[in-house]
């Protein structure tokens, strides 16, 4: 009977496997009619990944389920993990909070890859276009070609000014010159 019980066990594990890729198709689907074009591609294309990744997480939970793990065991899991989230969103020195900010970012949609944003940091600002919007970081094209790589928890506890356009380089500093004997 036991031996029964495995090959039950088996072919429903086996089952959600190939049921994963239809699931995910659909809410491939259902995702795209509900943006309809109003995300950028890259947006697309992250928001497609978290959709894997919390479709995976649940049928792997079910499936922990099925198999026999107990129900208190996910609870310390899923508690564990709020507490590893709330570090993440309240601790700006963890790694984690750079993943939470994206996803702040990915949700939020004033920021855009392409728009030339002005960070202020107290009396100082970065300034550039937004060239790539990573898991951990922003970077940023400025106006010298330089690649500024600014990350996501500092983009997201900072003002952001989403600038019109392209701001104009600024003038070089005259240089002085040195009255007195030449050398």
């Amino acid at each position: 009977m036991t031996f029964l019980g495995e090959q039950y066990r088996l072919i429903v594990t086996i089952f959600v496997l190939l049921l994963f890729p239809v699931i995910l198709k659909f809410s491939r689907r259902l995702l795209e009619k509900i943006t309809q074009g109003k995300i950028d591609p890259h947006r697309q294309l992250r928001a497609e990944l978290l959709l894997k990744m919390i479709t995976a997480m649940v049928l792997v939970c079910l499936l922990l389920v099925f198999w026999g793990i107990e129900l208190r065991g996910l609870l310390v899991l899923g508690s564990s993990l709020f507490a590893m989230l709330g570090v993440a969103l309240f601790a700006g020195w963890s790694l984690l909070s750079n993943l939470t900010s994206f996803l702040l970012m990915f949700i939020q949609n004033y920021c855009r890859v392409g728009n030339w944003v002005r960070i202020v940091d107290g009396a100082n600002h970065v300034e550039g276009c937004i060239i790539e919007m990573g898991l951990m970081n922003v970077v940023l094209k400025n106006l010298d070609g330089h690649r500024v790589i600014y990350p996501n928890n500092l983009f997201v506890t900072r003002p952001v000014l989403v600038l019109n356009q392209e701001p104009s380089k600024p003038k070089s500093p005259a240089a002085k010159r040195v009255l007195g004997p030449k050398k």
